[in-house]
């Protein structure tokens, strides 16, 4: 089981390492150091990496992101979404998409979830519902159980610290979610951890900080003179914001895949 805080630093808006463009030709390190200076050895890629299937419930910035790398190494990728027009525009690009709603899951499409070995969960709570996916725990349970799932990721977001006054923020400290939707976010978190376990699932909680990436940031804001949302609205009023770039995540993710996590 793990939880993990994903955020960027506050003096620059570049991914963590090196630019884009080398990013893209990067390999994910063989060896990573955590914040408790645990280092942890990644595996050599074997020929069964070519046999991975993940499913990303939920195609929305980091799903499209994540699928398009896998697919560039070699994965058979699907998702989700909730929309024709959105649909349409990812098989355009190549992506395999199916539509589904959340709240009333197709029984074709949980078929189609047990063939796959890897299930990225990208589908926020809704207000005074919670996760529309645990709302079928039973439904997901025998999925899982008759698939071919080795790993679960649910993708959460660091919302659920609450205000912590400026604090220094990691993954140990205390959990304390002050509005309605991070507290939705919580209950998901430990919702998915516990389906996983029942099933014998390796599982993972990724909580993230404010996502950039290309075409997605405070700047491209700006320069297409578009409207400030509410949360960019806030953030005038604050000292200090969280941010992470969407390939930065994508490299957690993978790296998570490839190693035995301590904790």
């Amino acid at each position: 089981m793990e939880i993990c805080q994903l955020s960027g630093h506050f003096f620059s808006g570049i991914p963590l390492q090196f630019n884009y463009r080398l990013r893209k030709s990067a390999r994910t390190p063989r060896f990573l150091t955590y914040a408790n200076g645990v280092s942890c050895y990644q595996t050599e890629k074997t020929g069964q990496d070519s046999q991975n299937r993940m499913f990303i419930l939920g195609m929305g910035f980091v799903g499209q992101f994540f699928a398009e790398e896998l697919r560039n190494e070699g994965w058979i990728v699907s998702g989700t979404c909730t929309s024709m027009k959105k649909r349409n525009e990812l098989q355009e690009r190549g992506l395999d998409v199916l539509l589904f709603d959340a709240n009333q899951p197709e029984m074709g499409t949980m078929n189609t979830l047990k063939s796959y070995t890897h299930l990225l969960v990208s589908v926020p709570p809704i207000m005074g519902i919670g996760d529309p996916m645990l709302q079928h725990g039973e439904l997901l349970r025998s999925t899982m159980i008759d698939g071919n799932l080795q790993w679960l990721c649910y993708l959460s977001s660091t919302s659920v610290y609450g205000d912590c006054g400026g604090a220094c923020v990691d993954e140990d400290f205390l959990a304390s979610p002050t509005n309605e939707m991070a507290k939705l976010r919580l209950v998901a978190e430990q919702g998915w951890l516990n389906l996983a376990h029942d099933v014998g699932i390796k599982a993972h909680v990724f909580r993230l900080g404010g996502i950039y990436g290309p075409g997605r940031s405070a700047v491209d804001t700006i320069i297409k003179q578009g409207p400030l949302s509410e949360s960019q609205k806030r953030r005038v009023a604050k000292q200090f914001t969280s941010r992470v770039h969407v390939a930065d995540i994508c490299q957690a993710l993978k790296a998570s895949i490839r190693i035995e996590l301590s904790r």
